[in-house]
């Protein structure tokens, strides 16, 4: 790693889109270098692939809440379950094994409040591991990852 794979780092992170021309020029080198170490980039696993950003509410799923999840046991066994039942959970964007008071964070999008309720209820509230639930409701995102 150098500067300019640190340069094509960020400009890729910011607009995954960019064709390799235009990459070359933003940083500095010739098309086929800046390719060269692009390819490098992705057969490291540096560069682990591209996505497109999403406008949640265009698509119906403008709630966003952070939910917390404690957990009845912190054996590996009940770790696993927690993790297989989430899996699977369409609603479920993020789910990350924390330390603290909580044992998972997870990033949850649904279509709305009453949408959540369901969720809350339904998948999270009959997960036999889980002992405490708690969700932090999303107001605003002045700073969006994307």
């Amino acid at each position: 790693m150098d500067r300019f794979d640190d340069r094509i780092l960020r400009e890729l992170e910011s607009n995954g889109r960019l064709t390799n021309v235009e990459l070359a020029e933003r940083i500095g080198l010739s098309t086929s270098a800046t390719l060269r170490r692009v390819q490098e980039l992705e057969r490291s696993g540096v560069i682990k692939g591209y996505r497109a950003v999403l406008d949640r509410n265009k698509l119906g799923m403008g709630f966003i809440a952070y939910v917390t999840i404690g957990l009845s046991s912190h054996s590996k066994h009940a770790q696993l379950a927690f993790e297989e039942s989430v899996r699977h959970a369409i609603e479920v964007k993020e789910c990350h094994n924390i330390t603290g008071v909580s044992e998972y964070l997870l990033r949850i999008e649904t279509a709305d409040l009453s949408a959540y309720k369901r969720f809350h209820a339904d998948v999270l509230g009959e997960i036999p591991q889980v002992n405490a639930i708690t969700t932090m409701v999303v107001m605003d995102n002045p700073k969006e990852a994307g």
